[in-house]
C-alpha cells in the first residue's frame, strides 16, 4: 500500500513535468532546481500555484522559501492536507 508520501510524488510527477515540459522529470525527495532546466524563480512560483490548485493548499512566501528541494516541498503539503 501506497504512503501519504508517496501518492504526494505521484501526484508531483504530472506536475513538474507539465511546469517544466519535460516528461523525463521523476519527483524525488532529492530533486532541486539546479536539477532541472529552466527552473528559474518565475518557474517555482508557477510550479507552487499548480501545486497550490492540485492540493488544494495554500503556502506562505515564507515557505515558498524555505524549500530546499522536492523532499521538502513534500513534506510541506503532508502537513496541509
Amino acid at each position: 500500500m501506497a504512503s501519504d508520501t508517496d501518492t504526494i510524488f505521484l501526484k508531483l510527477n504530472p506536475i513538474l513535468q507539465e511546469c517544466f515540459d519535460d516528461d523525463d522529470i521523476i519527483a524525488t525527495p532529492e530533486l532541486q532546481a539546479n536539477d532541472v532546466e529552466g527552473w528559474d524563480s518565475l518557474a517555482h512560483v508557477r510550479l507552487i500555484l499548480h501545486i497550490e490548485r492540485a492540493f488544494k493548499i495554500h503556502f506562505s512566501a515564507s515557505e515558498v522559501t524555505s524549500f530546499k528541494n522536492v523532499g521538502d516541498l513534500a513534506h510541506a503539503i503532508k502537513a496541509k492536507t
